[in-house]
């Protein structure tokens, strides 16, 4: 897969922000392998920012009731899976498919299994270096971080389905005052004949 630099997407993402060509013209323009993927800078650029274009140096972990409470998010909204990934701060929107689909195969012991590619530090150093790294950490402040995580988890649930549920309504809204439009027409029209 090819890489481009963070300079790049933003210089792409602005000429097609200013109208200056759409996506298959952009992507001829400046050898991006599909215009697909200049759709997806776009996306993450209107939702995340500058931010979310930078490429993490260090794959994001993520724990199991995180991934639960994604599925969740899911299951009970009306959300897309790229809606769910956005609500949560996730800019990678297959990953909930992934978890979505490996939940369905394997239940929750699908979603502990570890993704990591094998390390090449042996393993005797690496298992110092946890311990070592677990033995600093103080047992309440793990306690308070994991709570606090998950207030953080919970509260992003809960804004991301009252967001849906607010364009819900709107829609609902909508939808009623077309109707009232059209059958305020369509009476005025009988009153004229």
């Amino acid at each position: 897969m090819a890489k481009y630099n963070f300079e790049l997407k933003i210089k792409i993402i602005k000429e097609y922000l200013d109208g200056e060509g759409g996506y298959n013209y952009l992507a001829k323009k400046y050898g991006v392998k599909s215009k697909t993927q200049i759709e997806n800078w776009v996306r993450v650029y209107k939702e995340f920012g500058e931010e979310g274009l930078l490429r993490k140096r260090k794959n994001q972990k993520y724990s199991v009731q995180f991934k639960l409470d994604a599925i969740e998010l899911y299951q009970t909204s009306e959300m897309s899976y790229r809606e769910v990934a956005y609500a949560l701060g996730i800019n990678n929107p297959p990953l909930i498919n992934a978890w979505m689909r490996e939940f369905r195969v394997n239940g929750v012991e699908g979603l502990s299994k570890p993704r990591e590619r094998p390390s090449n530090m042996p393993k005797k150093n690496k298992d110092k270096n946890i311990k070592n790294r677990i033995s600093k950490e103080k047992p309440e402040e793990h306690d308070r971080i994991k709570e606090l995580e998950k207030q953080v988890r919970s509260l992003q649930i809960e804004n991301a389905f009252l967001k849906e549920l607010r364009k819900l309504r709107k829609q609902e809204a909508q939808q009623r005052h077309k109707n009232q439009s059209h059958e305020s027409s369509t009476a005025s029209e009988d009153h004229s004949n």
